[in-house]
């Protein structure tokens, strides 16, 4: 068994119910941050702009805002969970440590603080894994695909 199968085993099995609502949270607060972006899209690019992004902007900000809206469903859901977090990672390691760090490490900087939160909880996400109120979860279980 290779690590990524022993963290996988550990996380399955070291899951506490709570954490199951803390994911369900996450994931409505990305899904929303993602309707936000979608809403104001010209202030994305003006973010983007700042971190000097060398590919297109644009093709960026549509990759932040599709990131979010799914992978926020993804995560709420219990829904390959591990996999959306992966797709969510790059795009808070750029908010925290790009774009809202530029702001400082006030108080006042809700922001960053909410990046950093959601950062922080999305690595453990990544290695505890979906829970057992999940869609992940649910189709695991034996005799899932007779019920369909």
């Amino acid at each position: 068994m290779n690590l990524v199968h022993r963290i996988e085993h550990w996380g399955d099995t070291h899951h506490p119910r709570w954490l199951d609502v803390v994911r369900i949270v996450l994931g409505v607060i990305i899904f929303v941050k993602g309707v936000s972006f979608i809403s104001d899209t010209d202030s994305v690019a003006r973010l983007i702009e700042r971190t000097h992004f060398q590919l297109s902007i644009w093709s960026a900000v549509h990759y932040v805002a599709f990131a979010h809206l799914v992978g926020g469903i993804f995560i709420a859901l219990g829904f390959s969970t591990r996999i959306a977090v992966v797709f969510q990672l790059p795009i808070l390691i750029g908010a925290v440590f790009f774009v809202n760090i530029t702001n400082g490490f006030s108080f006042l900087n809700s922001e960053f603080w909410l990046s950093a939160i959601v950062l922080i909880l999305l690595l453990v996400f990544l290695v505890i894994g979906s829970g057992r109120y999940s869609l992940d979860n649910a189709m695991n279980k034996p005799g899932y695909l007779r019920k369909i």
